[in-house]
């Protein structure tokens, strides 16, 4: 099975729940004889990511089209840490349903200068009821293959989303917690 249909399989998996999350639900269990199959994640890092103002494309024949330029940021995690370099972008639609699809793509640079390309592909489910957004992602890197970061290249990655209230001094960011299935 390739990458690019496996990462879809889990992202449409994932759509539904987050970390510990299970490919057969109870019903099938119970009929097929199969115990549920727990996947595990482990933190890898979190990354706070400066973004600038808002370009806004207005309604087009799939939703609301907006892009928000990345304009840099910080990574750290275990073994691994590094600056978001300026020049990404987050391609954002809301769809009629209110849900929000996020695609975004930039570049981290590590602190021995690897460059790794980051795509992340993001779904906010906006609840009726007040309760904060659903907000989780499928995260895809691309890192030289000959460097310590190797590793990101052979692995799934799962994300959450969140954006802290700002300081008056802070530039708007997001926060991007990535964790990697086991």
């Amino acid at each position: 099975m390739s990458k690019i249909l496996f990462m879809v399989l889990i992202t449409v998996l994932c759509l539904r729940l987050f970390i510990p999350f299970s490919f057969a639900s109870e019903a099938d269990t119970q009929t097929q004889g199969t115990e549920n199959k727990m996947l595990h994640a482990i933190h890898v890092f979190d990354a706070n990511v400066t973004i600038g103002g808002l370009l806004d494309f207005g309604k087009s024949k799939y939703g609301e089209r907006r892009i928000i330029p990345i304009t840099g940021g910080t990574f750290k995690g275990p073994g691994i840490e590094g600056e978001v370099l300026p020049g990404g972008a987050d391609w954002q639609l809301t769809r009629p349903d209110g849900d929000v699809e996020l695609y975004a793509r930039y570049t981290l640079k590590t602190k021995d200068g690897a460059l790794i390309q980051v795509q992340n592909r993001v779904l906010m489910h906006m609840s009726k009821d007040g309760t904060p957004p659903y907000t989780r992602s499928v995260i895809d890197f691309e890192a030289p293959s000959e460097s310590p970061h190797a590793w990101l290249n052979n692995a799934i990655f799962l994300g959450t989303l969140s954006m802290p209230r700002e300081m008056p001094r802070d530039k708007p960011y997001v926060i991007i917690g990535v964790y990697k299935v086991q």
